[in-house]
């Protein structure tokens, strides 16, 4: 399928297979779909949180809203999303020497540049526009949307989650004296024969009303 038949295919998935798993193989390339996805300046400031057993899935339950709680049981794996609350010197440096070890920069200068220009805007947010938390939670919906369209790519379907209680995922995480915060969870497996939501036509509003040409 082309990228749009994809897109035009895929829907939110309500009611999981609890008896289907995603394979290990596909576990592994979400996993590294993960870890590709892009971010602002790179910063990558976020860390996903692997739920693939029901017992692990099951440990995040309190945190999940009511309605919300079967499709995290039931889902072969569910992500939780942390993303950083403050920027830290330490974590600029990790991001320039990982860079510089992947081979990114051909000059010495080119990576003090970049590294540069990176703790600017980083500090903009931080000590300036005052929304860094904000900032960086914005990072973690990039990589949810890589997620999702990479599923529905594989013929995975996915269920994001806004529903939950961000504070007891982060006591639940053991992230409560950490940099980290929860932002969102986002389901993955196969939907069941009964999900309804796989079947009615999808809704968006017409390209006249989001688009505008300049």
């Amino acid at each position: 399928m082309s990228i749009l038949d994809t897109i035009r295919a895929r829907s939110t998935a309500k009611h999981y297979n609890a008896g289907k798993p995603i394979s290990d193989k596909d576990l592994a390339a979400l996993r590294e779909v993960l870890r590709l996805c892009p971010s602002s300046v790179n910063l990558q400031p976020w860390h996903f949180f692997e739920a693939s057993t029901r017992e692990a899935r099951e440990k995040l339950l309190p945190a999940i809203m009511d309605f919300n709680r079967d499709r995290v049981l039931n889902a072969s794996v569910t992500y939780v999303f942390a993303a950083q609350k403050s920027v830290t010197e330490p974590y600029l440096d990790r991001v320039i020497e990982q860079e510089v070890a992947d081979g990114r920069f051909t000059r010495e200068d080119a990576a003090a540049n970049v590294d540069a220009g990176r703790r600017q805007f980083a500090h903009m947010h931080q000590n300036d526009l005052k929304d860094a938390r904000v900032w960086m939670a914005h990072q973690a919906y990039i990589a949810m949307g890589f997620l999702l369209l990479a599923a529905a790519e594989m013929g995975i379907d996915a269920t994001p989650i806004e529903g939950l209680y961000q504070d007891k995922m982060d006591e639940i995480l053991g992230l409560k004296d950490t940099n980290l915060a929860t932002v969102f969870c986002v389901s993955l497996g196969y939907r069941s024969e009964n999900d309804a939501n796989a079947t009615r036509p999808k809704s968006r509003m017409p390209l006249s009303e989001v688009l505008t040409i300049l």
